[in-house]
């Protein structure tokens, strides 16, 4: 399974009174495929709020992404969670949605030893026949996968990629290691092109939500070997990589790109307690940042 070099965690749509906001998921699905050029979607992934998302939630959304991408993007359902059997049978119930592949995220809380995230991985991946995608973010979680699990559980036929955190050093071990057919996203936008130049494949992006055709180019440029361009790319988009994360105090994903995309005309709404709206200050910072785009 390819599921392409730019991968946009999608947000999830809320109304006003924080239910799902169909008519406007279906409205950013098209602008994410059409106007960003995203490759694929993450669905109900942690910019997804997938922590404030019921199951029947997560199910509705996987079945209306499938609908509305019409096989014009991958549709990524996320489904891990700190609970081995809860994650692999909500992945079975993602593969009979119709999606074409799987996010699992470290199990965060529970904080497992390295063989523990192994056989926690293991068992989800054997619960389907689905192209997994392995999923390490420290920051969240508090705990790593290492490379040499990384490594390990690539040997596993169906998991097929990491979408990868912790750290360049990290990136250019699994790049450096991993078996043919297997391949690492950097989940970071402003490491994206360090990243590729370490071996890594693409970007599983929040970003790209307001800026992924630009990103699309810095990607296709550094593939063609135009790295004076790509890199003039990533400057001119890295204080939107910067400030979607720092704006300009450290906010919960995805409480800056939701404000953003409102800002852009997408009625998205708000964050789902216990994430709140930016500060008035915050709001500024954004605004400013979007207008020097």
């Amino acid at each position: 399974m390819d599921f392409g070099r730019l991968i946009t965690a999608m947000v999830t749509p809320f109304d006003q009174n924080g239910q799902i906001n169909w008519d406007e998921t279906a409205r950013l699905i098209e602008h994410l495929i059409v106007e960003q050029k995203s490759d694929s979607l993450v669905i109900a992934g942690t910019t997804g709020e997938s922590p404030t998302l019921s199951e029947d939630e997560k199910i509705e959304l996987f079945k209306f992404a499938v609908k509305q991408a019409g096989g014009r993007s991958k549709i990524i359902a996320g489904t891990g969670s700190n609970n081995t059997s809860h994650s692999a049978e909500l992945t079975k119930k993602a593969e009979n949605c119709g999606v074409d592949g799987i996010l699992l995220v470290a199990p965060y809380y529970n904080k497992p030893n390295q063989e523990g995230l192994y056989q926690h991985f293991k068992a989800i991946a054997e619960a389907t026949s689905l192209p997994v995608m392995l999923y390490n973010v420290p920051g969240r979680t508090g705990i790593s996968l290492s490379t040499s699990t990384t490594l390990r559980l690539a040997q596993i036929p169906n998991i097929v990629a990491t979408k990868e955190c912790a750290s360049i050093d990290q990136v250019t071990g699994i790049a450096a290691g991993a078996p043919e057919g297997f391949i690492v996203y950097s989940g970071d936008d402003s490491a994206a092109l360090p990243a590729l130049s370490v071996g890594a494949y693409g970007i599983v992006s929040v970003a790209s939500h307001i800026a992924g055709a630009r990103m699309k180019d810095m990607i296709q440029a550094y593939v063609e070997g135009n790295v004076k361009e790509a890199a003039k790319l990533h400057q001119s988009l890295f204080p939107l990589f910067k400030g979607l994360f720092e704006c300009p105090d450290p906010l919960p994903n995805p409480a800056a790109v939701k404000f953003a995309l409102n800002e852009r005309g997408y009625q998205v709404g708000g964050v789902r307690l216990p994430l709140v709206a930016p500060s008035e200050n915050e709001a500024a910072f954004i605004r400013n940042m979007l207008s020097s785009l």
